[in-house]
């Protein structure tokens, strides 16, 4: 974890949000239910000549809106085929190589980086889009959308070679992530795009520190970041970007709820992207649990309902870790908004399946599932299932928390 972190100190992108942003050991007891019936702009560069950036075309962003959208949306075939069409006419220019490997990040991100079938086309295209774009920078090192896509290329491999734990891959692709972002920086007021890279570095650079004291000696040789100006240039690509708004989006919602602790606040960026992108499961569970969380129960019952049907069609991004949200999300709403216990006990039993098969055993929805059952079993006088799912209790819990105590307690009384 720390030589992750330290890759990211050294390249942005490499930090590794997908574990954190979604373990369900941050799933808190939610507000009381009713029961029912049944330093952000950097200087304009003076004179830069911005003939022939695609990133800055604004023909070239009507063409390619409604294919950013489907990578977003999870219809990847729709997306890539436009992005093949801008590489037919542009076969020299980063963009379409990059965009090709941005969609194919958004393949592997849903199965929280477990999924590798994915990880030869994603280097190939961000390889691809970095040796256009050092071509581009060769020809003129004030080419800052050359230096744009350097640092974004090296920066999203060297997150996932960081995922992969090739830590030397990782902080070769860090070094070079960061060394473009200083001068793709310089050009800050030309366009929010350029804002992103450097939000993320003010943001992580000061929270690593914060949380990570050994790594304390190692920042001191870096730019010194800002948390609040990092946020407060997050909330302006997100509002004003085009291509990088929505993975600003994506991050403002996971410092919120997982850095800044403030779920109430990630929960309006959350319902706008599961709102924008329906068919992302990785947005849908996320705003399920922030749902959950602040105690928005019919949106949490509603989304956790779509993501179990959508994993029954088989819909990309779609699968168990999805499921264990969703299913653990609707049984607790059985159990204590219903009462209707029978359909409570189906959907933990799913909760269990789905953790068992992504190997999620060792805390969060798998615990309290299993603690709710045996709650329910030994309120149904079924001693035998009471015990089977306090020993797994027992057996996984901290030693301190007080479901480990109810565990130890109920299996000390019960009759042998």
């Amino acid at each position: 974890m720390l030589r992750s972190l330290l890759c990211f100190c050294l390249g942005l992108l490499l930090l590794p949000l997908s574990g954190r942003a979604q373990t369900p050991d941050t799933i808190r007891t939610p507000p009381p239910m009713r029961t029912v019936a049944l330093d952000s702009v950097g200087v304009m560069p003076s004179a830069v000549d911005t003939q022939g950036w695609l990133l800055l075309d604004k023909d070239i962003q009507l063409e390619l809106d409604g294919a950013v959208h489907n990578i977003y949306n999870f219809k990847f075939d729709k997306a890539e085929k436009q992005f093949r069409s801008l590489r037919r006419r542009y076969p020299n220019h980063p963009m379409p190589y990059f965009l090709l490997g941005l969609s194919t990040w958004w393949k592997i991100q849903p199965s929280r980086f477990q999924s590798t079938q994915y990880d030869k086309a994603f280097f190939a295209y961000l390889d691809t889009a970095a040796t256009k774009a050092q071509k581009l920078f060769d020809a003129d090192n004030n080419n800052y959308e050359a230096s744009f896509f350097l640092s974004a290329a090296y920066g999203f491999s060297a997150r996932l070679h960081g995922e992969r734990h090739d830590w030397r891959k990782a902080t070769v692709n860090a070094r070079r992530s960061l060394n473009y972002l200083k001068k793709s920086q310089e050009a800050n007021g030309l366009s929010p795009e350029f804002q992103f890279g450097q939000a993320l570095f003010n943001y992580y650079s000061i929270w690593i520190g914060e949380n990570y004291t050994l790594l304390k000696p190692v920042l001191l040789f870096f730019p010194k970041g800002d948390k609040k100006v990092g946020l407060q240039q997050l909330r302006s690509v997100a509002a004003n970007g085009f291509y990088t708004a929505t993975e600003a989006k994506v991050y403002l919602m996971l410092i919120l709820k997982n850095e800044e602790n403030n779920a109430e606040e990630a929960l309006p960026v959350a319902r706008q992207l599961a709102f924008t992108y329906p068919d992302n499961g990785y947005f849908q569970r996320f705003y399920a649990l922030l749902a959950y969380d602040q105690g928005d129960f019919a949106d949490c019952e509603r989304v956790s309902r779509e993501i179990l049907d959508k994993i029954n069609k088989g819909m990309p991004g779609y699968e168990a870790i999805s499921g264990r949200y969703a299913s653990y999300f609707l049984g607790y709403l059985m159990q204590n908004r219903y009462r209707d216990l029978a359909k409570a006990k189906d959907y933990f039993q799913r909760c269990i399946v789905f953790s068992e098969s992504t190997g999620d055993i060792d805390a969060g929805f798998y615990l309290f599932a299993n603690a709710n059952l045996a709650r329910i079993a030994a309120k149904e006088k079924n001693v035998a299932a009471a015990k089977r799912y306090y020993n797994v209790v027992v057996d996984k819990a901290p030693r301190k928390s007080e479901m480990f105590k109810e565990g130890k307690k109920y299996l000390a009384s019960a009759p042998k």
